[in-house]
């Protein structure tokens, strides 16, 4: 099959140039510079903005503007005071499956940096959403999610303490949660409500992951039950927008159901 312009699936139609053909300055300074990102290879450095502005025959804000599309777009990173070329972005399933096997699958060390483990008695809203029951004791656990020691996201879990009693004592927080609940405590997980939507981090979230506030994130609210139908827990997930993508398999529809 042809691509438009030569472009690999998955890329733009028309490489994003407007119906009217006229491209944006930036714009094809960062199609210029996708091509030399492509020539580098991950880990590689990239000139300076000064040498891409003479190489371009370009201002230094408008090589400024392409490089910070490319960065958003997960292709390339910061490294110290230099910009390297990114490796691909990581796949995490759309599934109950944990972060811990999703990130394995790939290759790479899954880790966690505790940020607190706090009780307290049960909102209205949490109650409300979950079904647990209001005022009761429950944990929040708060951690930071690594891929090779590099800080990719935020992980917020609400579950009652009455499900995991010594949660302070008996868990390593560096290791998986679901491990811990179906490893230990021989609880199963049934099934979920899972909502996934674009956000911009908070000043907290981003100082915690360790990137520009403006950087897009990626953000799973999780209501889980176990195999009985019980409330479990509620999983708040912030993903780097430039180092995630989520996959999911669906399955056929039936000719009344298929889409128009």
């Amino acid at each position: 099959m042809d691509y438009p312009n030569d472009q690999s699936p998955g890329a733009p139609v028309r490489s994003g140039i407007p119906e009217h053909g006229r491209v944006p300055k930036y714009y094809a300074v960062k199609t210029r510079l996708s091509t030399l990102i492509d020539e580098l290879g991950e880990g590689q450095t990239l000139p300076t903005e000064r040498d891409l502005s003479v190489r371009y025959e370009v201002s230094r804000e408008t090589v400024r503007q392409a490089l910070r599309d490319l960065l958003l777009e997960g292709r390339l990173r910061r490294m110290g005071r230099g910009t390297v070329v990114a490796g691909p972005k990581l796949e995490q399933p759309l599934s109950l499956a944990s972060y811990t096997e999703g990130v394995r699958r790939q290759g790479l060390r899954p880790g966690r940096t505790l940020i607190s483990l706090d009780r307290f008695p049960c909102p209205a809203g949490l109650a409300d959403e979950t079904g647990l029951t209001r005022g009761e004791p429950v944990w929040h656990l708060e951690r930071v999610l690594l891929a090779d020691d590099e800080r990719v996201g935020l992980e917020s879990t609400y579950v009652a303490v009455a499900r995991v009693p010594d949660l302070d004592t008996d868990f390593d927080p560096d290791s998986s949660f679901y491990g811990y609940l179906h490893d230990r405590l021989g609880i199963g997980f049934g099934d979920a409500d899972e909502r996934l939507e674009t956000v911009l981090a908070t000043p907290r979230e981003a100082l915690l992951i360790g990137t520009p506030p403006a950087l897009p994130m990626l953000l799973i609210h999780r209501v889980s039950r176990d195999v009985a139908g019980r409330p479990l827990e509620r999983v708040r997930s912030l993903y780097r927008g430039d180092r995630f993508s989520f996959t999911t398999r669906l399955g056929g529809a039936s000719a009344a159901g298929a889409p128009d």
